[in-house]
């Protein structure tokens, strides 16, 4: 005889990243609803950005996420860019393009060696974690750091990529595509990996729409949104590139569509590199930042990253905003989780990738 019973999850559970609390009614092993408890990490950097000027905040906004690091500073500089009327060289804009999509490598082999070692496949764990490194390297060479990278600059770029940079990055994209083949096979046909994930976590394509979510959760889920191909931003619109979907939308789905993600994003490297104009690579004006209001918007490896700006004249923000990727997320997890086995929780939160730090901020 099954009992009805309250089981709490989190905020600090040996299977989540992060504390996130889950208040679940449990039916003997299967859930039946769903409460998310959020707030446990709140930072207040939203204050803290509005007592630093616009050039500290680049600084400030880049620690908003460490997988999503260099999202936000480069949203940030385009709506300080979009108020201002500040141009950004064309080179700039490649060298934007190449940052994003090597941290959305290195994001999407994170998310999906965790879910191996969720599935209890640790040494698949362990091999994702090792071709991950390729990435961490490139990030090192390239940028002299192997998390944030400091890109970004409101007007442009703080670092160039000379021939024997671009070189040296052109052969650990060739080292990782052999790589990413073999680990997109595994989690395909590995019986484990299927067994445990295939079915599981289930998001329709009516309930991604009505709960607005984002990034690679809607796209598995069949809805093919994506802010670079929408409304292209940095050098987006001259590269050509396919926006991964699927329509299956469960956990299995999620993880495969984010090594095609990573399969594209070498594309996309690979023909920045090849594109890449001459010129300067930072605007050489000292921006002023009138008074007014301003958005972007980019697609971080989650998801949409949304800025808001408002300036009053003076060089400190009267406010600065974001909505992150997993503030939209989340809320489908009522959805996902219904009817599961408790066993299936966590495999089901790392699946939406959250970072519960820049959603909480």
């Amino acid at each position: 005889m099954s009992a009805t019973y309250t089981l709490p999850v989190g905020p600090l559970h040996v299977a989540l990243e992060e504390p996130m609390y889950f208040d679940i009614r449990v039916d003997g092993e299967t859930v039946r609803s769903v409460e998310l408890s959020a707030g446990h990490v709140h930072r207040g950097i939203e204050a803290l950005a509005m007592r630093r000027n616009y050039f500290q905040n680049v600084t400030l906004t880049e620690r908003v996420c460490s997988l999503c690091s260099n999202s936000h500073p480069a949203t940030y500089c385009m709506a300080v860019e979009n108020l201002s009327g500040i141009p950004v060289p064309e080179r700039a804009k490649y060298l934007r393009v190449i940052a994003d999509e090597v941290k959305r490598i290195a994001s999407h082999l994170f998310n999906v060696g965790i879910m191996a070692h969720l599935t209890g496949f640790d040494s698949l764990f362990m091999h994702a974690m090792e071709v991950r490194e390729i990435m961490q390297d490139a990030k090192e060479g390239v940028y002299g750091n192997r998390m944030n990278l400091g890109q970004c600059i409101i007007g442009g770029c703080r670092r160039d990529i000379d021939d024997a940079t671009a070189e040296f990055l052109r052969g650990q994209l060739e080292q990782l595509k052999p790589q990413l083949a073999e680990l997109y096979g595994v989690f395909e046909r590995d019986p484990l990996i299927r067994t445990r994930t295939r079915g599981i976590g289930l998001l329709p394509r009516e309930e991604a729409v009505s709960r607005a979510v984002v990034g690679p959760v809607a796209r598995a889920s069949g809805v093919a949104y994506d802010v670079r191909r929408k409304a292209p931003y940095a050098a987006y619109a001259d590269l050509d590139f396919e926006v991964q979907t699927d329509t299956r939308g469960d956990v299995h789905s999620r993880a495969l569509l984010r090594l095609r993600e990573a399969v594209e994003s070498v594309k996309i490297i690979e023909q920045c590199l090849r594109q890449l104009p001459g010129g300067p690579i930072c605007t050489k004006e000292i921006p002023v930042i009138p008074a007014g209001e301003s958005v972007a918007r980019s697609e971080a490896p989650r998801g949409e990253v949304f800025y808001y700006l408002r300036a009053d004249g003076t060089d400190i923000p009267q406010r600065l905003k974001w909505r992150v990727p997993t503030y939209m997320n989340w809320e489908a997890l009522q959805v996902m989780m219904r009817d599961c086995q408790v066993a299936d929780i966590a495999l089901i939160v790392n699946s939406i990738d959250p970072c519960v730090s820049c959603t909480e901020r």
